[in-house]
């Protein structure tokens, strides 16, 4: 071999590490490509999931607006159920649990508006209250004749509501099938838990035990034959026990505990 010829032999070397390197980078590509779809899928999928919620039950939604002792609007953010009677100053943010249609409270809290107390059900952000980042003020604005505010909720909601009490125009904190995560022994709020005696996903043990987070002054009521879904409309709530009051006398109960509750 001369040596004219011997760089020649170096050049299918340096063509075979160069093919090496692109291949490198083409399979980089391909993985890289594989993470942001199945990232997408999980994206596509949870939307989904957020959007199948337990509907309510419309003959009691169509008995709440057929209530002659209510009024309704629905909004884009909101439900507000307005006494038609007189106003007694008082109103409720009430915070749906996870996946339960907004609509399905409309019957079990008309009673408490009938009364006198104005309501607005949140429509919470992709129906699940932990991701509803909004201040309260977002829904007391849609009832500016309210002059003194409490914050509330179901199940997921409840637990919403209470993180929520810190707001300084929230006087007081009620609970329905729900228990605090955060502390509130220590403040001035007035709270009402309700509890059910057949609740099989908030159950009286567990209501029982995140009893401390609340002030002692707190009030328990047990409803008897209720059970975790009897808080709303919607139907049979997996894991739930089974209730043996009917719906309308669990919805006398929360009209004259919260009544009592309010004063």
């Amino acid at each position: 071999m001369t040596a004219t010829e011997a760089p020649a032999s170096a050049t299918p070397s340096a063509k075979v590490r160069g093919e090496g390197g692109t291949g490198l980078g083409h399979r980089l590509r391909v993985i890289a490509g594989w993470i942001v779809g199945v990232l997408l899928l999980i994206v596509v999928l949870f939307a989904v999931y957020t959007q199948i919620v337990m509907q309510g039950e419309r003959p009691y939604a169509i008995d709440a607006w057929s209530d002659d002792g209510v009024s309704i609007t629905s909004t884009d953010q909101s439900i507000v159920m307005t006494p038609t009677g007189e106003a007694n100053g008082d109103g409720l943010v009430f915070i749906p649990g996870a996946k339960v249609d907004p609509y399905a409270y409309m019957n079990k809290l008309s009673g408490i508006v009938a009364d006198g107390t104005t309501v607005v059900i949140t429509k919470p952000t992709l129906n699940l209250a932990f991701f509803d980042t909004r201040p309260l003020s977002a829904f007391t604005a849609d009832a500016p004749d309210v002059s003194t505010w409490y914050v509330g909720g179901h199940s997921l909601g409840g637990v919403r509501a209470c993180m929520l009490a810190d707001d300084p125009d929230v006087s007081g904190v009620i609970l329905f099938g729900s228990y605090c995560a955060n502390d509130l022994s220590q403040t001035s709020l007035s709270v009402l838990s309700l509890g059910s005696q057949y609740d099989g996903l908030s159950t009286p043990e567990k209501i029982a035990d995140a009893a401390p987070m609340l002030p002692a002054d707190a009030t328990f009521v047990q409803i008897d034959g209720a059970n975790h879904a009897s808080f709303g409309d919607y139907g049979v709530q997996p894991g739930d026990g089974e209730a043996t009051a009917s719906s309308d006398e669990v919805r006398a109960e929360i009209t004259a505990q919260v009544g009592a509750f309010l004063g």
